[in-house]
């Protein structure tokens, strides 16, 4: 597994892709956190919170991870180097932790210049340091969580195609999906009040998060989404495999 993972790695930093990504993120946080006008400028707001940059980063983050994770597998497959991976000492589960690993990482990475903002925000509040760090911390929990059950998402869905296009596409649908599809459901209140629909969607666990209080619950759903979208591709890998 650690063999994969250091080569996914290099992969991504021995082409333009790893730095593209980490400069696209960080430039459209930037720009519609310091420079555009609207309701996402912290400068605007006259608040000193992060409450912008954790609405918007969820957002920019269902496209950025797609197009990390489209070229896991698709692009294995099309190369026809599958198969030659599929042979080798190493378990199907490892392979994929491997991939799967490898664009966790390089998102993560994109995410520690950020934290800048938290520094920032602090010294430009008054008093200085009047930062609410409880939810700050809480919020960047939750962003963590949130990356993983999207990487899990992006690398399945690169695992049911050998075309990175196909596979990106698929990756922002079920990540929108999850991510606000059942809260825009509960809107409509299509099951009434037994049965709380947005509970099904990351936003709602997401916001839970943001406020400083980490439960167990938000925390289970964001690890069972991750497994659920793991275990799925390595039925797609097994498949492929025989």
């Amino acid at each position: 597994m650690l063999a994969i993972l250091k080569k996914e790695i290099n992969t991504f930093f021995a082409s333009p892709i790893g730095y593209l990504v980490i400069a696209i993120f960080l430039v459209l946080n930037g720009l519609f956190l310091w420079l555009f006008k609207g309701s996402f400028n912290i400068l605007n707001n006259g608040f000193a919170d992060l409450s912008s940059f954790f609405l918007l980063a969820p957002w920019i983050l269902i496209f950025l991870v797609p197009a990390v994770t489209m070229r896991s597998f698709a692009d294995e497959k099309k190369q026809g180097t599958l198969e030659l991976l599929l042979t080798k000492p190493i378990s199907h589960l490892n392979i994929i932790l491997g991939k799967y690993l490898g664009a966790l990482i390089l998102i993560l990475i994109a995410l520690l210049p950020t934290l800048l903002y938290v520094y920032t925000i602090s010294k430009l509040g008054y008093p200085e340091g009047n930062l609410d760090m409880g939810s700050v911390m809480g919020s960047y929990f939750g962003l963590l969580f949130l990356v993983a059950a999207y990487t899990a998402i992006g690398v399945f869905s690169s695992s049911i195609t050998d075309n990175q296009i196909v596979a990106f596409i698929t990756a922002v649908f079920i990540c929108f999906i999850f991510y606000f599809g059942f809260e825009g459901l509960s809107n409509y209140n299509l099951f009434g009040d037994m049965f709380r629909i947005e509970k099904l969607g990351m936003e709602s666990h997401f916001k839970s998060m943001s406020r400083g209080v980490l439960d167990t619950r938000d925390i289970i759903y964001f690890l069972s989404v991750t497994t659920l979208f793991i275990m799925l591709t390595k039925l797609n890998i097994k498949h492929a495999s025989q």
